[in-house]
């Protein structure tokens, strides 16, 4: 917290003491803050968001640099993978793959290669936690998935969307995808692609819309050991508690995220919005392939 106090500070181009008149604080509270002697309340980090955004300084740069800087120079072996995980309460005891059951690829553990997602997820929980994990790839059996259509109807099925068609060939065909395998990697469906995808299901856009959808927003994968096999190859690497500051700004960079992301796809579905078919339409010609 210390030091991030004093990167914001500096953004405001201000000495302690200004900064300190700013926030209607003393110079000592300021100088204790950035010597790591004391931490700003919840009232006192709400008071910098607010006067950082009156003033036009951009705090969630400085957040997300902060806590990027403190993943960095984690050095695993070669056959490691470096991913973030963001849990609501911490992780305690054994990594289990017991996630919730509607989950992209069903229940697992999900870590994934970009910074904010995880963050994101969990900005909302008290006792939330950030980590640095690492994956040994070569221990396990992999499957690496497209972001495209079977990609869109595998999120699906795990996610209960399928079931008026069960028995058909076209369900058991994504109950089976996943079988033997250990970790999954595929692209992550973000709160901007959770939009898009809800739209597919709901039968608003077509699968073409979606794919051109997929292709224009930005994701980042995600890597989901689904058995125990795979969990067993997870390492924590660093725990990093996340500040009050820090949760709060993160909550308003989602939420910009997340309006910027449905604009764009909200165009490109518009673009498209006669082209494919919909989903109750591929469920339909499934129906009669009963097995």
């Amino acid at each position: 917290m210390d030091s991030l106090i004093k990167k914001i500070r500096m953004a405001c181009n201000m000495t302690q003491p200004e900064f300190a008149e700013a926030l209607q604080t003393t110079f000592a509270s300021i100088n204790r803050w950035e010597n790591g002697h004391n931490q700003p309340g919840k009232a006192a980090q709400k008071q910098i968001l607010e006067y950082c955004a009156a003033n036009q300084v951009s705090v969630a740069d400085i957040v997300l640099s902060h806590i990027g800087s403190k993943t960095a120079n984690i050095s695993v072996c070669a056959d490691r993978k470096l991913l973030f995980h963001g849990s609501k309460a911490g992780i305690t005891g054994e990594i289990k793959p017991i996630s919730r059951e509607h989950c992209d690829f069903g229940p697992g553990f999900y870590a994934g290669t970009e910074l904010l997602q995880p963050l994101t997820l969990v900005c909302g929980f008290k006792e939330a936690k950030f980590y640095v994990v690492s994956v040994d790839l070569g221990a396990v059996n992999t499957l690496a998935i497209e972001p495209n259509l079977e990609w869109a109807m595998l999120v699906a099925y795990h996610r209960g969307k399928m079931e008026r068609i069960k028995g058909s060939r076209l369900y058991q065909r994504y109950a089976d995808y996943l079988r033997g395998k250990d970790v999954i990697i595929g692209n992550i469906a973000n709160d901007r692609m959770f939009y898009v995808l809800d739209n597919f299901f709901l039968g608003n856009i077509t699968d073409v819309a979606l794919v051109q959808s997929l292709s224009a927003l930005e994701l980042g994968q995600q890597y989901v050991a689904i058995t125990q096999k795979g969990c067993d190859q997870i390492r924590i690497e660093k725990e990093i508690p996340l500040t009050e500051l820090e949760k709060e700004c993160l909550k308003s960079v989602s939420e910009e995220n997340r309006v910027r992301g449905i604009s764009l796809a909200n165009t490109i579905c518009k673009k498209h919005r006669r082209d494919g078919k919909f989903f109750d339409e591929i469920l339909d010609e499934a129906t009669g392939e009963v097995i």
